[in-house]
Parts: C-alpha cells; structure tokens; sequence
C-alpha cells in the first residue's frame, strides 16, 4: 500500500532483507519466501541518521538491505534469529540502530515540521496554506520536499490521508463516515482517492484485509 514512511524488513528465517522506500502507488509481489522477522517504519529524519542516506534516494522503490547496510545486514539478521522472544527482537534493534546513529541532522527543521505537519493534519490540509504557515513558498516547500524527501508535499498529503482512512477502516467505521472525517469532499471522491491508491474499491479494500464488510450506506 502507498506510504509516506520508509520501511526496512529484516527475515531473519529466510532471504529477504529489504528497504521500500515512501510511494504513492500500490506495488504488488507475486511471490514472496517471507519467514520470520521485523519491520521498522522509518521518518525522513530516521533514513538520513539511521541508514546515511536521503529519503529521495529510496522513495518509489525497494532495495537489498545489504546495498544500504553491507555486510551487517547479516549480522543483524543472525542477531534477531537468535533472540528468543518480542522484547528481545526490539532490544536488539534498539542497540544496532543506535550504534548507527549519525551526526548528520538529515532534512532541514522546515521541511521535518511540514512532514509531520502533513501526518498529523486531521482535515485536507492545503498545501498553499502549510507553506503559508511556515512562511515559505509553495515552491520553496515542493522543491525541498523533491530534494529531501522524493515525493512532493501533495502527493505526501494524500498518501497520509489514505493511511488515516485505513486506519478508520480497522477499526469498522462506515464508507461515508471515514470520507468525511479524513477530508474527502464526497464519498465519489473518496472512492475514487481509494481506487487510485490501492487499485481496489473501498469494499474490496476491506475485503482484501479481511475487515468485516462494511456498507456504503
């Protein structure tokens, strides 16, 4: 599904370490050799100190652990598999992320606070208007966003509603409710949104995560 986060996957039963980077469009694998592992969502702030590279370098793709990490994406793997429970897993994470930490502050405070600004928004957020806020142009945001970040601050904006709604849908709230609540200016404009970021129907999409079927009415 489109992020606006990165995430790093480390299967320490099985082949497949990677990082996916923030997209906005739905990317589908028709085969997966998924073991046992963890996820870490990661902010661009997080990239930048954590792995030492920009977002926009992962943004739209995903890469081999190993071309980020080098040769300690095994050791890490070996590390997590002989942890032997959750808590254990997370300490292990929590000393080898932060043995990586860098010095290097990653993307500027301005465009940090208008990302977030972006995640946090309950209402359609104006991009016109958060440039406003921060006292910047609307193109000064949009080119710090493609440089930083790898994606522009509208296609931020929707993939964080997106997220928002889905979250809604978990927890079993109707169609038209969820449009409404997470800044959709109609229930066609919330299908339409869901159609073009999933592929799927809002029904299907509830489907497809096995969320109990919801109405449209």
């Amino acid at each position: 599904m489109p992020m606006t986060l990165a995430t790093m996957i480390v299967d320490f039963a099985g082949p497949s370490r990677v990082i996916t980077g923030p997209r906005g469009d739905p990317v589908v694998h028709e085969q997966t050799a998924w073991g046992d592992g963890v996820s870490v969502g990661l902010t661009p702030a997080g990239v930048t100190a954590l792995l030492g590279v920009p977002m926009r370098e992962v943004a739209g793709g995903t890469f081999r652990l190993a071309d980020i990490l080098g040769h300690r994406e095994v050791e890490l793997a070996e590390r997590l598999g002989e942890a032997p429970d959750r808590p254990a897993w997370f300490a292990v994470l929590d000393d080898f992320l932060t043995a990586r930490l860098a010095a290097d502050t990653g993307p500027d405070g301005l465009t940090v606070r208008a990302w977030w600004r972006l995640q946090r928004s309950a209402d359609r957020l104006r991009i016109s208007a958060l440039a406003d806020e921060l006292d910047v142009s609307r193109r000064t945001l949009e080119l710090r966003f493609q440089r930083q970040i790898g994606l522009s601050p509208g296609t931020v904006a929707r993939i964080a509603r997106f997220q928002r709604a889905l979250r809604m849908l978990t927890r079993s709230a109707g169609l038209p409710q969820t449009a409404v609540d997470c800044g959709y200016a109609d229930q066609p404009h919330f299908n339409r949104e869901v159609r073009a970021m999933s592929g799927l129907t809002p029904t299907e999409l509830c489907a497809f995560f096995q969320y109990q079927e919801l109405s449209p009415g």
